[in-house]
Parts: C-alpha cells; sequence; structure tokens
C-alpha cells in the first residue's frame, strides 16, 4: 500500500510536466511561475504563519541559505522549467527531468565528498548519450552544426539547479521542520519572482489558465511534496528515489493522451538510454579507484 505514495507523486509531477507545456501558449512563464508558489504560499499559511512567526528570530542566522534554497528551487528551476514549455514538447521535459536524481549524485561528489562509483561514471555516460540522441531527435551529427535547443538548454539548467538544491539542503541541514523551511522559502520565491510577474505582459487567470495555476500551485508544490515525504518515511529514501524513473513514462502516457504527442523512436530510445543510466547509477554502488590490499609475501627464509 505504502508503495502507493511514490507512484502518485511521480504521476502528479508527470501532470506538472503537461502543465508546463499547456502554459506555454496560454500564460507568460514568469506570471505562471510567480501564481503557483503564491497559491502554494496562501494554501500553506494557515497551518505555518503562526508557527513561522513565532520563531521568526531563529531565522535570521539562515536567512542567506534560505534566499539561495528559495532562488534554485522556487525561481530559477520553475521559471526555467515554464520557459522551456515554449519550445520542448512534455516527452522531452519528462525524460530531461528524470535526469535530476543523476545530477544530485554527481553534485554531491563534489560538495558532500561522496565517492564516485562505478554506477555513476557509467550513468553518466549512458544518461550523456540517451540525451543527445533524444534532443537530436536521433541525428546526433547534427548536433555539430544545429547545437542543442535553448529550451533543452534551459530544463537542463533548470534540473540541474534542482539538484544543486537537493545536495544543499542535505548539507546544510537546517534545524527546522520541513514545512517550515519549505514555507520560508516559498515566502523568499514570491518575492524573487514579483519583479518577472510584474514584467509580464500576458498575465490573465481565466477559465484557461486558472486550473493550470491551481494544478501548479496545489497538488505539485504541496501535496506532492507531503506524499514525497511520508514515502520516505515509510520506505526509506533510497526505494522512494527508484520511483523517479517512472517519471517518463508517466508523461509520455498523459502527453500521448491529453496533448496528442506522437511517441517517436527517438522517444523510446533515448528515453531508454538515459533510464537505464539513471538506474544504473542508483544500483552499482561499488566505489571506484578502491585498491585491493595486496597480498603478504611471506619470507621463505
Amino acid at each position: 500500500m505504502y508503495y502507493l505514495l511514490p507512484l502518485l507523486t511521480v504521476l502528479i509531477w508527470a501532470g506538472n510536466a503537461i502543465v508546463n507545456k499547456m502554459a506555454a501558449t496560454a500564460i507568460d512563464p514568469a506570471a505562471i511561475a510567480f501564481y503557483r508558489w503564491l497559491v502554494a504560499g496562501l494554501v500553506l499559511t494557515p497551518f505555518m504563519a503562526m508557527t513561522v512567526w513565532r520563531n521568526r528570530r531563529s531565522y535570521r542566522p539562515y536567512l542567506v541559505k534560505f534566499a539561495i534554497l528559495a532562488l534554485l528551487g522556487m525561481a530559477i528551476n520553475q521559471t526555467l522549467g515554464y520557459y522551456a514549455g515554449l519550445t520542448v514538447s512534455a516527452m522531452n521535459i519528462g525524460i530531461i527531468t528524470s535526469l535530476i536524481p543523476l545530477m544530485t549524485v554527481l553534485i554531491s561528489i563534489f560538495l558532500l565528498g561522496e565517492t564516485p562509483t562505478a554506477g555513476i561514471i557509467v550513468g553518466t555516460l549512458l544518461s550523456l548519450g540517451g540525451i543527445l540522441y533524444l534532443v537530436s531527435a536521433g541525428d546526433i551529427a547534427s548536433l555539430l552544426h544545429q547545437g542543442i535547443g535553448d529550451g533543452e538548454l534551459l530544463l537542463l539548467a533548470g534540473s540541474f539547479a534542482y539538484a544543486l538544491y537537493g545536495v544543499l539542503l542535505k548539507k546544510w541541514q537546517l534545524p527546522f521542520s520541513t514545512w517550515q523551511s519549505v514555507y520560508v522559502q516559498i515566502l523568499f520565491g514570491i518575492v524573487m519572482l514579483l519583479p518577472n510577474f510584474l514584467s509580464a505582459t500576458n498575465a490573465p487567470i481565466n477559465s484557461a489558465t486558472l486550473p493550470l495555476i491551481l494544478y501548479a500551485g496545489i497538488p505539485a508544490s504541496v501535496l506532492a511534496p507531503y506524499l514525497w515525504l511520508q514515502s520516505v518515511r515509510f520506505l526509506g529514501a533510497s526505494k522512494t528515489a527508484i520511483f523517479m524513473n517512472f517519471l517518463p513514462v508517466f508523461t509520455a502516457m498523459i502527453a500521448m493522451s491529453l496533448l496528442g504527442e506522437k511517441l517517436e523512436h527517438y522517444h523510446v530510445v533515448g528515453g531508454l538510454i538515459t533510464l537505464c543510466g539513471v538506474i544504473l547509477s542508483q544500483t552499482l554502488r561499488k566505489p571506484v579507484g578502491r585498491l585491493r590490499p595486496s597480498p603478504r609475501v611471506t619470507d621463505s627464509k
């Protein structure tokens, strides 16, 4: 029964990839990025405002860290994702976003001093090849002339920002409950996103955009993190993380049914190669460079 928790979480995130794509033609990316966290903040305010206010003095030494986390997780990651939706298909969004666990592992090597493993090295090379095959629509040689599209680059940058966000959370270990930390970050995020929102030229709230805003603000920003945390609690972090590999699968299924996107051969090949790379990075945990002790040579004299 507990396995439904991460499955439902990933399903919600897959739906959010669809929202990214649908929002591209309905509302300015800067506007939905702002509305998303404004809605999430309003939903959490009745539950968190008093607690955060009582503890406001204890947050002061950590304000810079809260600001950095909000910049990475709420501002950069989400905004770049919405801008990427202007040109990137929902299927590609799902596949590229699935690289976040691998990026997290790679960043952890440098910031947390974690030991590189054979899975990380092989998985990184495989995933890189898979992504190149995907974004080139099966013609990697074309990248030498055309390069990677701007949308894909934005999405990769946003995914990297979120991976860095996760590593910094682990590195800093802020002495507050998860929801207190998230709520304070959301407040920072709203402030950071406000200038870009005010410059947006297409920021309507109507029958077309309201469902997108509400989905991004409540299921994707509040419900999914809660379910994910519950999954980590009952199943453990390692088992829970594996379910992220379902993200491109769920995204493709929803994109085909709701957006009419076609599953091309490069989605299948590139997606499978990328997925294999991510799985290898999670399962092959033997450290590289570990020397076996040489057998002791006994003196025969």
